[in-house]
């Protein structure tokens, strides 16, 4: 059995040419672990193929997220509900965004986002729910977003305090803001609560045509005490799910 528990993110995969039942089929078939990110209009179906759900959406939105305090209202709601919602479905993980600083400096923006977690983590501890703050790149896909580097997230966690609290590790966001992918991932792996994988340069399949080399990456992750998810979020070129057979090959280590 593999050290690496593989999942599908929804979306990506979830084309004209498949329905979302061939795509929850086909990656229980392929032997992954997880589908995560879907619709709750598939949940139950994702369970009836014996599949969990690694990790939801915890809050709106990517771009205006907890480092602006006039957003703790609203988002302590909606985390709380999302809390209940994912205790009720078994799903471990909700996925919280920094939002992009427009003009906030980066203590700032850290202070603003400790703030509003601090509202939630009392619940979420008692509850078991972790809440996996992204971290994102800045400088090609999502600009001026604020938890773009992997310091800047581990001084956030830190800040806050609570086993509840980490990071959300998009391998393809920090190859592109800091690169040194296995060192920061094995020095940091306290803090780390879920990864996500693409090739780059163009967030596509994880073959021969981009820089990032996975099978060492899966291999420093296996050799640590890391027991989360890695989850497939990229543009397949071709067919999806020989994709997925190929991206479960490439990191079954």
């Amino acid at each position: 059995m593999s050290a690496i528990r593989q999942s599908v993110c929804f979306n990506p995969f979830n084309r004209a040419d498949i329905t979302p039942k061939q795509l929850i089929a086909a990656a229980a078939k392929i032997g992954y672990n997880s589908l995560e990110m879907a619709p709750q209009e598939h949940w139950s179906l994702i369970k009836d193929h014996g599949l969990d759900i690694a990790i939801v959406i915890g809050h709106a939105s990517l771009p205006d997220g907890l480092n602006k305090r006039e957003n703790h209202d609203r988002i302590e709601d909606e985390i709380l509900a999302n809390i209940d919602l994912a205790v009720a479905n078994n799903i471990p993980s909700l996925i919280c965004f920094s939002g992009n600083a427009e003009g906030k400096s980066s203590e700032e923006g850290l202070a603003n986002c400790v703030e509003g977690l601090r509202r939630v983590t009392a619940v979420a501890e008692e509850k078991g729910i972790i809440l996996s703050m992204e971290l994102l790149n800045s400088r090609v896909n999502h600009p001026d977003y604020q938890c773009d580097r992997t310091a800047w997230g581990v001084a956030m966690c830190r800040a806050v305090g609570s086993t509840s609290v980490k990071l959300l590790y998009d391998i393809y966001h920090m190859q592109i803001m800091e690169g040194d992918l296995i060192r920061n991932i094995t020095n940091n792996i306290d803090f780390i609560s879920h990864f996500h994988t693409a090739g780059n340069p163009d967030r596509m399949d994880l073959d021969d045509e981009q820089e990032i080399y996975y099978p060492p990456i899966m291999k420093a992750i296996a050799a640590t005490d890391y027991s989360g998810y890695v989850g497939h979020e990229y543009r397949p070129k071709s067919d999806p799910i020989a994709s997925l057979e190929h991206a479960f090959s490439v990191c079954n280590v």
